[in-house]
């Protein structure tokens, strides 16, 4: 199989990937479900989940593409001088905040063959915690000592603007149960989100990559190759199928979109 940058990629040995297998399986009932375990196997005509153990975390099943993340790895072959990609922050299927860490599969030649994918739904230990404090400490401590959850990082606006008074810590703890702390728009690019087709995971790097309020008709060839430049970056096209995506939605051809990749990857080569 041939990658967006043009390397062929390695094949995962049989009984490794019998191995791998059952340690998802293995991990998925030994950790419980707040954890998702994922098993990527990269040598296929679109590299997808081949093993996946509480999946209703993100979503999905065996056959969803990769992440943004994973491509991410894969074409900027982070593997290479690392063994993992560790703490970094997912999007659930339901919205919620994860907590996310990659293992790279690699051959004895330290070639990637696969990625093992561990996803932490944190949201109920989060809310317990919260719950233990509002019952246990006084309002001082709890500001003082702040959980992930912290009365300082909520915005002035939703706690209201006088400050004069301390607000009660039973009103705050409800505040911040039903409120998603603010992102910054950086923080959302590099947060991996989960999809389970080619074409959701194609739409939204599009998303990312376009122009906000431009009509595509409106770019100009320059600005088209920059933005098919960013999606080779992400290794969007390591996904089967998202050049006529990618066509359709810059208003161009697909032998202009393999045009501008063959451009691009020339220069940077």
């Amino acid at each position: 199989m041939m990658t967006s940058r043009g390397k062929v990629a390695c094949i995962m040995a049989p009984e490794q990937l019998t191995r791998f297998t059952h340690l998802v399986e293995f991990l998925g009932m030994t950790l419980g479900p707040d954890y998702e375990i994922v098993l990527h196997e990269i040598d296929r005509p679109t590299p997808c989940v081949v093993a996946i153990a509480n999946g209703q975390i993100s979503g999905r099943t065996v056959g969803a593409p990769l992440t943004n993340v994973a491509l991410d790895i894969i074409a900027n072959k982070a593997y290479v001088e690392e063994n993992w990609k560790m703490n970094y922050r997912g999007v659930s299927a339901s919205g919620r905040l994860l907590r996310c860490s990659t293992f790279f599969i690699k051959n004895e030649q330290n070639e990637l063959v696969g990625l093992l994918c561990i996803n932490f739904d944190d949201s109920r230990f989060r809310a317990l915690s919260s719950s233990v404090y509002s019952l246990c400490h006084p309002d001082n401590y709890v500001n003082d000592q702040p959980s992930f959850f912290s009365f300082k990082e909520i915005p002035k606006t939703i706690l209201g603007q006088n400050n004069s008074q301390q607000p009660s810590l039973a009103s705050n703890v409800e505040i911040i149960r039903n409120i998603e702390l603010p992102v910054s728009n950086s923080a959302k690019q590099n947060m991996e989100t989960f999809h389970n087709s080619i074409e959701d995971t194609a739409k939204a790097a599009l998303n990312d990559a376009m122009p906000k309020n431009v009509d595509a008709t409106k770019l100009s060839q320059k600005e088209k190759i920059r933005i098919i430049e960013q999606l080779d970056e992400k290794g969007i096209f390591l996904l089967k199928g998202t050049i006529p995506l990618v066509a359709s939605t810059l208003k161009c051809s697909q032998a202009t979109i393999y045009r501008y990749l063959s451009k691009i990857r020339s220069k940077n080569n």
